[in-house]
């Protein structure tokens, strides 16, 4: 019988969260164990984040060549070659895959394949040998959703299967109208395809202020994406042509396949953690504010943590739980801190809180409320996108919202994610000067006018 290997943090999962946690524990001087039983980089790096990100940088170039006669510039789209895109994508998530794995090894951090199991408060076991961990990080991510009763298959499939697509959809049903069902209806669309939303909530992309869901909504009317919101899926069937669904309300919609996109589900199950005391609620892990588990050194990171589901939310709890471990007592953040980007086009980007909550906290008379519409902005001009900044204020106080929509905003979310974590107040960013011509300079006409004195608008 072989010495049990004790490490100072044993890690379960290597996404976004676990292979944070490591890198930063082994920069610290710890000794790190990082099992995953896929590859390196998790859904974020292989099925999520970077390649659903590289199809849509695909669909941009595709818009922009369709558009290209507007702005003086005389080609034509012929087609969408998608084994080209899917290599483009491919190579994308191969080259990042490839630096990650460099960096993992250059921190001597030691990466063991295998599927992992919480088999005691200190020890993780991987295909029957086991790890012993001063302290135990589970960072084991999440999975695709579907309703019980529709089974994924054939023409029914969730986001993983859809990045996989070797051919455009002729027509295509997306079962919910939230981050992944925006961003591949979006994609769909400039590729050519027919899209249908079935969004179960009043409005698309539920979570964002209620302005930003009406300008969206607004956005993809005039792109030709169908969709219908309030409305809850009952029933697909599928042949070897085509799939068709049926709603509560009695409609129906048929089309070349259905993706599910009702969200993510945490990776928990049969890993043991219930068995060693560990609370889940819904299969999510439950922490306190330091992501500790309450049982033994474990901790928890990432999708499996209640929550939003975002890879940089993963990421940095990652770094946090490294920190705490190694004794630097790092500062929580605020979940309503974290930034919030959609990349469907138009872009939507989000921190804070939206204009409702802030009026529910604070009070109705207590908040001041600013929307810069990009009309006024140059650049916009010159990307001929439309859409608007949000600025959500307290009345003598400082910034709590910022809610944006229009090509590229999601570049505008680290100056807004500042502002609302250091909590500026409007006079601070409006004395900033924002460079010319960027959309940045929308950012600061929006606190111009939420501190009072607008200078391109009537606010």
């Amino acid at each position: 019988m072989t010495d049990t290997p004790t490490y100072d943090i044993v890690i379960l999962g290597a996404g976004s969260g676990g292979y944070a946690a490591a890198l930063r524990g082994a920069q610290l001087g710890l000794k790190v164990a990082l099992i995953e039983g896929d590859k390196l980089g998790g859904t974020c790096l292989h099925r999520g984040c970077i390649p659903t990100k590289a199809l849509l940088h695909s669909a941009e170039v595709a818009d922009t060549a369709a558009e290209a006669a507007s702005v003086g510039v005389n080609l034509t789209l012929d087609s969408i070659d998608m084994a080209g895109v899917n290599k483009y994508k491919d190579g994308v998530v191969a080259r990042l895959y490839k630096g990650l794995q460099g960096l993992v090894s250059s921190r001597k951090v030691d990466l063991i394949n295998g599927w992992g199991k919480l088999v005691a408060k200190d020890t993780v076991e991987v295909d029957g040998k086991q790890y012993k961990g001063k302290n135990i990080i589970l960072a084991t991510g999440s999975y695709s959703k579907t309703i019980p009763g529709l089974e994924i298959g054939g023409r029914i499939m969730t986001s993983e299967q859809a990045l996989a697509l070797d051919e455009i959809p002729k027509s295509a049903i997306v079962l919910g109208g939230g981050v992944i069902g925006c961003e591949f209806a979006s994609v769909w669309k400039s590729f050519g395809a027919d899209v249908t939303i079935i969004e179960g909530l009043p409005n698309l992309v539920p979570n964002e202020d209620a302005s930003i869901c009406k300008a969206l909504e607004r956005a993809f009317r005039k792109r030709k994406i169908n969709f219908k919101t309030g409305t809850m899926f009952k029933s697909a069937t599928q042949d070897d042509n085509s799939v068709t669904v049926e709603t509560e309300s009695g409609d129906t919609f048929t089309a070349d396949l259905l993706l599910v996109a009702i969200g993510r589900g945490p990776v928990t199950k049969d890993l043991g953690y219930e068995e060693q005391g560990i609370s889940l609620d819904r299969g999510f892990v439950i922490t306190n504010e330091r992501l500790h588990t309450g049982v033994g050194n474990i901790y928890a990171v990432g999708d499996i943590v209640p929550g939003l589901q975002l890879a940089h939310r993963g990421f940095q709890q990652g770094i946090f739980v490294a920190e705490e471990i190694a004794g630097l007592a790092p500062q929580v953040q605020e979940e309503s801190g974290i930034p919030r980007v959609t990349y469907c086009e138009p872009e939507i980007a989000s921190v804070g809180i939206t204009e409702a909550k802030a009026k529910e906290t604070y009070g109705e008379d207590q908040v001041n409320v600013v929307e810069y519409n990009l009309a006024g902005n140059g650049k916009s001009q010159i990307l001929k996108t439309t859409g608007f900044i949000k600025l959500v204020g307290v009345k003598d106080g400082p910034i709590v919202g910022v809610h944006m929509i229009g090509a590229r905003v999601g570049e505008l979310v680290g100056e807004s994610q500042l502002m609302v974590n250091w909590e500026a107040y409007p006079e601070d960013v409006a004395a900033l000067i924002h460079a010319h011509p960027t959309q940045d300079e929308a950012m600061g006409e929006a606190a111009l006018a939420l501190a009072g004195k607008p200078l391109h608008s009537h606010n």
